[in-house]
């Protein structure tokens, strides 16, 4: 009895410890990330991914948005990375002049957008760095391309999700450089990536 009782103590612990540094669980509470995500999805995600490298393409991650959201973390796709040139015509999104294969896609974005003269233009207009996450220009190695520590974000219901596309680019590290958030005292990161639908249970799969 006292082996069993030992290792039930250890398990527990180790169950602790992952949910405590490396496992997260998170709710998902709107229609951004359909047909990926659905509204009561439970997700688990990896909190020590993104301690060890970057958050890559197509990740789809969790995030501080750098909009005010009551204290809530974000989950969208990651689409550019550091360096990447980013481009939105007649539905089809492009990263560093490559179309994307995006089977996650719900429907194609009814907006075009431009990464370019140290801005996202959406529809021609560039976004306002009052209102969205755009850094200054002493911050961008090229006028073109996302910057250092910045990430271009879209939900997977394109034409329903609020993302890079209103409110700039999600940040990694540091307070927010520009926007609603900038002179406050709430800190930019990537919480982690999610990699599993754990609840309900007939959706348990692997998230690609």
């Amino acid at each position: 009895m006292r082996d069993y009782l030992d290792a039930f103590i250890v398990a527990g612990l180790v169950a602790l410890l992952l949910i405590t540094f490396v496992i997260r669980t998170y709710y998902i509470p709107s229609i951004s990330m359909i047909p990926t995500l659905r509204v009561g999805d439970v997700l688990l995600v990896d909190q020590l991914d993104y301690r060890l490298h970057n958050p890559r393409p197509g990740d789809v991650a969790v995030f501080v948005p750098p909009v005010p959201s009551q204290g809530d973390d974000f989950i969208k796709r990651v689409i550019g990375v550091p360096g990447d040139a980013i481009r939105i015509s007649d539905g089809v999104v492009y990263r560093n002049g490559v179309a994307l294969a995006e089977p996650y896609e719900n429907e194609q974005p009814k907006y075009d957008l431009s990464i370019k003269n140290y801005d996202i233009y959406v529809d021609g207009t560039p976004l306002d760095p009052t209102q969205a996450n755009i850094p200054p220009r002493a911050l961008w190695q090229n006028p073109n391309r996302i910057p250092k520590g910045f990430y271009f974000m879209l939900g997977d219901n394109r034409n329903y999700s609020d993302d890079s596309h209103v409110w700039g680019f999600a940040q990694a590290h540091g307070r927010f450089v520009a926007g609603p958030l900038a002179r406050t005292t709430v800190k930019a990161s990537f919480v982690g990536r999610a990699f599993m639908v754990s609840w309900p249970f007939g959706r348990l799969h692997i998230i690609h």
